[in-house]
């Protein structure tokens, strides 16, 4: 029989110290969550016992993870907040962006060196076809039995680092990595036929561009059926700019008795609406229930046929399309109508706390240069998709033609458009620039932060003379992920700008090709168009900077374009 009394250690393995007592792991059968293992370390910075305990207790979970869609360092965050306030910095879009950038390029320096060995012993090297350019093949040969498909390196670092510090309940995330994976898939598979074979043929032209029309075909539809853009009726989440104006807005409104389109908004709502809204206005700013308690108090108003009053709403209130549609007998109006001309009256009262809506802009295509004029395309919209999925991934493949010219391309105009998303998720500067205002666009900031880094890393090894080439694995992935950050930052067009260089390349193959069936001539001496240089006696080095430089310099036009209105 045990002593009972017989002092014993607690084992390491199976309970923390926390101020000298032993708080058990296992509690009632169940494990407790692994995050509790960190609590003993971070009681050291609590002032007394009570806070360290509490602490404790804050992070032990019987899940056994952070909640559902958040990154673990963005949970840890929050978690430790109370606590520990300067860690509430990692919540930030712009530090977890800079950890992300920071993360990527340490997982490929860390992960490289690894794979490149690896692809060595497994012979997965690059082929050097002796074709008809004499020329050229005596310049690259020396680059045969070169490691290939580097880019899983990219794809691998970045997905850890999105693990890290993405928060992964962001739908528009999600659809930026599904682009990057399946490219990166429809290009592995080319790859590794090619090795395969020991011939430059892989995949045929119809299988590549199947997989890439599947790809465009799956983000078209998602997008159609599920706008990414404020709503132009039914007031969603994404369409408050500001929960804490909207909060003030509404209780100075029902305390107040004096006419106002506010409190016009708060009396049109049901009685039931009514009661739920006052509590649900006065914890909105931090309250995800609250939230939906006020947005389903105002949505319970879109349907009112008497919310308009002249005198409430003057013509000067009011934008030409609400101007219009209150210019007619609101009986006349359809419920569509009605529904559409309430939420312009809701925005109009409420313009500090909702963004201003377009009808059906997720199908829309904003011009650069020109203020609130879009090209409607309608259904049509998911072959536009899938045009700029095939276009700019096939490009940036044609590029992937010297050390480090995709890669270092890539990292540009992906960096460019992480920019823009930056820009299009706040509300503020969105209009004040007039372009397109994407409520969740935020994360794909993050998201082109961690290609940026990881884009680096790789390019650590593939400057000249490059160590490990990027392969269809990466050329395919990353061209979808500069189209998928064009589409899902509502900003399309900025493309020929943003990645002018590609189009330069892509266009170059195809005025050859035309050239030469149509009259039997060539217009470069050889495309793409690098290397119509490097046959003109540049070197690669040479031709690899001066498209660089290119690229940087359309890239700050594309940031320029974003003013001109």
């Amino acid at each position: 029989m045990r002593n009972a009394s017989k002092n014993t250690t607690p084992s390491p393995g199976r309970c923390a110290t926390l101020r000298g007592r032993a708080i058990p792991f296992w509690s009632k059968g169940r494990a407790a969550c692994a995050w509790s293992a960190s609590s003993s370390v971070c009681a050291r910075f609590m002032e007394n016992q009570h806070d360290a305990a509490a602490l404790f207790h804050s992070l032990r979970k019987p899940c056994g993870a952070p909640p559902k869609g958040q990154p673990m360092l963005y949970y840890l965050a929050l978690t430790l907040k109370p606590y520990i306030g300067a860690i509430n910095v990692f919540t930030y879009h712009t530090v977890r962006a800079g950890g992300a950038a920071i993360t990527g390029f340490l997982f490929c320096l860390l992960f490289g060196p690894a794979i490149i060995r690896a692809l060595r012993e497994f012979k997965v090297g690059q082929i050097i076809k002796e074709d008809h350019v004499a020329d050229l093949h005596a310049l690259h040969k020396g680059k045969a039995g070169t490691p290939t498909m580097g880019g899983a390196m990219i794809l691998l670092s970045t997905a850890l680092s999105l693990l890290l510090w993405g928060r992964l309940n962001n739908r528009l995330l999600w659809l930026a990595v599904m682009v990057l994976l399946l490219l990166g898939a429809v290009g592995f598979i080319d790859d590794y036929i090619k090795l395969k074979r020991k011939h430059n043929d892989g995949l045929s032209a119809r299988a590549k561009f199947a997989g890439q029309i599947l790809t465009g075909l799956l983000l078209g539809l998602y997008l159609i059926g599920n706008p990414i853009t404020v709503s132009a009726t039914y007031l969603y989440p994404r369409d408050v700019t500001d929960w804490q104006a909207l909060s003030k807005a509404f209780l100075t409104a029902i305390q107040s008795d004096d006419p106002s389109p506010a409190r016009a908004i708060w009396l049109h709502m049901p009685l039931d609406a009514r009661q739920k809204t006052v509590e649900a206005a006065r914890h909105a700013a931090d309250s995800p229930v609250a939230r939906r308690e006020l947005l389903q108090g105002l949505n319970s108003v879109l349907s009112q046929r008497r919310l308009y009053d002249p005198h409430l709403w003057p013509d000067e209130m009011l934008t030409p399309e609400a101007q219009a549609l209150a210019a007619r007998n609101p009986q006349t109006l359809s419920d569509l109508e009605v529904t559409r001309l309430d939420r312009l009256l809701i925005e109009t009262a409420l313009p500090e706390a909702i963004a201003p809506s377009v009808p059906n802009l997720h199908t829309k295509v904003g011009i650069p240069g020109f203020k609130d004029t879009y090209i409607p395309l309608g259904p049509f919209y998911v072959l536009f998709v899938i045009l700029i999925i095939v276009a700019v991934s096939n490009a940036v493949n044609l590029t992937d033609g010297l050390d480090g010219l995709a890669a270092g391309t890539s990292v540009i105009s992906i960096l460019t458009y992480a920019g823009i998303a930056y820009v299009v998720s706040r509300a503020d500067w969105s209009q004040y620039l007039f372009v397109t205002y994407v409520p969740e666009a935020s994360e794909l900031f993050v998201f082109g932060a961690v290609l940026l880094g990881a884009g680096l890393g790789f390019l650590w090894f593939n400057a000249h003379p490059a160590e490990i080439f990027m392969g269809d694995t990466g050329s395919l992935s990353l061209g979808g992920a500069i189209a998928a950050m064009a589409i899902l930052t509502k900003q399309e067009l900025l493309l020929p700008l943003v990645a002018g260089l590609f189009a330069l390349e892509a266009a170059s193959v195809v005025i050859q090709v035309a050239s030469y069936k149509l009259t039997g001539k060539r217009v470069f001496r050889m495309a793409p168009l690098h290397h119509h240089f490097e046959l003109m006696g540049w070197s690669e080095t040479k031709v690899t900077m001066r498209f660089w430089i290119i690229a940087l310099l359309l890239a700050l036009m594309s940031f320029s374009a974003l003013k001109l209105r």
